[in-house]
């Protein structure tokens, strides 16, 4: 029968390895504080390599595909930054970049000067369907070596962690 693999451990002979020191934690939670911190590095190499290859975030395409959504119609500014996954302070600047490629329009309705309109335009929507399958792969890739209750569990577990920490207007937060 052979023994489980040490996750901390290398692929070094035991001689070698045997000088690597143990990770040391001050606590439950920061140790699991730092695993998903150390987690969310080790998986967003994979989609920046992707994204980086067609010259934009994984912000910017998380607006991207928001604006997708409701492609017609289009979106105020300030609700596409209520609606990413990650808080973005400045969305004006992370949406600039998506306006001067052609892939998203910016416009002030009328009655509402003060309000600034996002579309995604047709080129944008192009953008979206060429990613695809790659962002798929990319998925794969990072989370694909995990069973299906495995990725359940985890979703579980993240939402668990993340639900005395959101806000109650939020998109995430879990239903009352």
């Amino acid at each position: 029968m052979t023994q489980p693999r040490d996750p901390l451990s290398t692929n070094m002979p035991e001689s070698q390895n045997s000088s690597r020191k143990r990770l040391a934690f001050d606590s439950p939670e920061q140790e699991a504080y730092l695993n998903l911190w150390r987690t969310y590095d080790r998986l967003r190499v994979i989609e920046d390599k992707l994204f980086g290859e067609n010259d934009l975030t994984a912000q910017q395409y998380n607006a991207l595909r928001l604006l997708a959504v409701r492609s017609t119609e289009g979106m105020p500014t300030l609700e596409v930054a209520r609606r990413l996954v990650s808080r973005a302070p400045d969305i004006t600047r992370l949406i600039n970049p998506l306006v001067e490629k052609g892939w998203v329009t910016r416009t002030r309705p009328e009655g509402n000067r003060r309000m600034v309109r996002l579309a995604i335009t047709a080129s944008g929507l192009e953008l979206l369907r060429q990613l695809d399958g790659p962002v798929k792969e990319c998925g794969a890739l990072q989370l694909g070596h995990l069973g299906r209750d495995d990725l359940q569990e985890l979703c579980r577990l993240l939402r668990l962690a993340r639900t005395p920490h959101e806000e109650i207007s939020s998109i995430w937060a879990p239903e009352a």
